[in-house]
């Protein structure tokens, strides 16, 4: 394959893994897509209407668990642990509810009122921006015998992890088991990621094969949270990247740019 051919897959890769701040289903932007905190300074999320109309969203805090495979599970606060109870007692955040113009950014306060017998540890619960669908009248339709109409409104929302950390937490992890996986959904890259420690691991993946001067692969936005010890990445790839990941390869995990872009992990396999 020339080297045309294998700049333009890296490209590929690249450009479908590559984050974008967190965007609904609908017409809103969140951005950061990921706030930590250390329980002295607070922040601010920035919410965006990219949408021709007028918005209102609602926001509130969640409780979501890391499974084995990556996913989310939603927890209720009857299911919490101490940690989740914990967490949804210290984040403070305003306004609760917002009406966005289009293009008109507004920014939510965060911040964290810890108590003072806090033990170490971390701390996560997820913000969730909701849209609130605006009322829609049902008009009958011709024909149609007159009485009650239901109308389905799909709702939409972004959520976004908030982690407090407290103490010196450390944490470390290790790569295992890289292949390329095949099944009607298409090609993907996927391997274990481990993690050991009091707090969660967080950064970009990279890809890379000896002879090529850029990743095959890069995906930002990986974490293993600290309720799992281990976890199965997988990353859709097109085909011409699944071709590509074959022999021997480099697999890295960085630390985002803002906590230093240092290497937490790395493996090197040969792939069949």
């Amino acid at each position: 394959m020339s080297r045309l051919s294998n700049s333009l897959c890296t490209f590929l890769a690249a450009t479908m893994l590559a984050p974008l701040p967190a965007q609904a289903a609908g017409d809103l932007l969140v951005a950061p897509t990921r706030v930590v905190l250390d329980g002295v300074r607070g922040t601010e999320v920035i919410l965006n209407n990219v949408g021709a109309e007028p918005a209102t969203y609602r926001i509130s805090l969640e409780l979501r668990r890391m499974t084995p495979d990556g996913k989310l599970d939603e927890v209720t606060k009857e299911e919490a642990n101490a940690l989740e109870q914990a967490a949804l007692s210290m984040i403070r955040y305003a306004p609760r509810r917002i009406t966005l113009a289009p293009n008109q950014p507004q920014a939510i306060r965060i911040g964290v009122r810890p108590p003072q017998a806090l033990p170490d540890g971390e701390y996560r619960a997820h913000m969730l921006f909701r849209a609130i669908p605006k009322a829609q009248p049902v008009a009958p339709q011709a024909g149609e015998p007159q009485g009650l109409s239901i109308a389905l409104t799909p709702i939409y929302g972004v959520t976004i992890p908030i982690i407090i950390r407290k103490g010196a937490l450390q944490a470390t992890a290790a790569i295992a088991n890289g292949r390329v996986e095949t099944d009607e959904n298409g090609h993907a890259f996927a391997f274990d990621l481990s993690r050991q420690g009091d707090k969660s691991t967080y950064g970009e993946i990279r890809v890379t094969k000896p002879g090529l001067d850029k990743p095959l692969l890069v995906a930002r936005g990986i974490a293993v949270y600290a309720e799992v010890e281990a976890r199965t990445v997988k990353l859709p790839v097109p085909a011409e990247v699944a071709a590509q990941l074959t022999g021997p390869v480099k697999i890295e995990y960085f630390e985002s740019h803002s906590a230093g872009g240092g290497l937490i992990a790395s493996a090197q396999t040969a792939l069949k």
